[in-house]
């Protein structure tokens, strides 16, 4: 029997909403547990002898989960929070609760790439700089705003003090980027911040870290690149540079903010990125 891992808070209380719809079935076909707070998901997930685990609830309630999760056991999402990156990765994040759930519950086994910065797990995205520090921002904004809009209003808010470090990113010995830098995205799924398509081009099953170095940009440059992220179409202004390889690392001229999957990881000044091919089981 699969083993279901309830956030109520994500998505501003959207899972506690919508949860009475697919109760049921829930508890009928699976062992439903509620989390009751941050980092609680981990050890539940740890200490289950279940081998298909669901997260209900976002990116944050993912990475958690991720967190506490055995090589033995398989991942899938029913994707009601704030952002549904992961399950974009996955291809199901335009499925209602109740599919999206019914898929989770009988979907076969495949593997993905996992990614890993500095030992910590992630599925989709790790960044560092301005998008790290959005992200920290994003945890206090309003509950009433989700997804995109979230993710922006906290992206104006930081461009007031903005002040750009130094990177140095390198891969296997070899320096790719040096020089100040907005911010740097590695990543195993092509979007994050509730849809942005930073890496497009992005394939979790293909054994290798898409990496975006936004270089020097004033606060006017960050506006007038931002449409064209949203748009993907990002990729060929001259201040931004893709990479692509199985591990990177990056180092700083000062302690940066890093993210992973949007849940903040904490500061350094130095981060050692990498994939584990089909390191990860989903349910998809």
């Amino acid at each position: 029997m699969p083993l279901v891992v309830v956030n109520p808070a994500a998505g501003g209380g959207r899972v506690a909403r919508l949860w009475p719809r697919i109760r049921d079935l829930a508890e009928h076909r699976a062992r439903v547990v509620f989390t009751a707070g941050p980092g609680e998901a981990a050890g539940i997930v740890r200490e289950a002898r279940e081998e298909r685990v669901i997260a209900v609830g976002g990116d944050g309630t993912v990475h958690e989960v991720l967190s506490g999760l055995r090589p033995d056991q398989a991942l899938g999402v029913v994707p009601l929070g704030s952002g549904n990156d992961f399950a974009r990765m996955l291809g199901v994040h335009r499925l209602g609760p109740k599919e999206a759930l019914v898929r989770a519950l009988s979907a076969p086994v495949r593997r993905v790439d996992l990614g890993v910065a500095n030992g910590r797990p992630f599925a989709a995205s790790f960044g560092v700089g301005f998008d790290a520090a959005v992200a920290r921002r994003a945890l206090g904004a309003p509950r009433f705003l989700k997804g995109m809009p979230r993710y922006l209003y906290a992206l104006f808010l930081e461009l007031w003090g903005l002040e750009l470090p130094r990177l140095t990113l390198s891969s296997l010995g070899r320096t790719l980027y040096t020089g100040p830098f907005l911010l740097a995205a590695l990543m195993n799924g092509p979007t994050y911040g509730g849809g942005m398509p930073i890496a497009p081009h992005a394939d979790p099953a293909d054994g290798r870290l898409e990496a975006v170095v936004a270089g020097r940009f004033s606060r006017l440059g960050v506006l007038g690149v931002l449409p064209r992220l949203l748009g993907g179409r990002h990729l060929d202004h001259p201040e931004v540079r893709a990479f692509s390889a199985s591990s990177f690392t990056l180092d700083f001229d000062r302690e940066v903010w890093a993210h992973a999957d949007g849940e903040p990881l904490g500061a350094a000044r130095r981060f050692e990125v990498r994939v584990v091919p089909e390191g990860l089981r989903v349910l998809a």
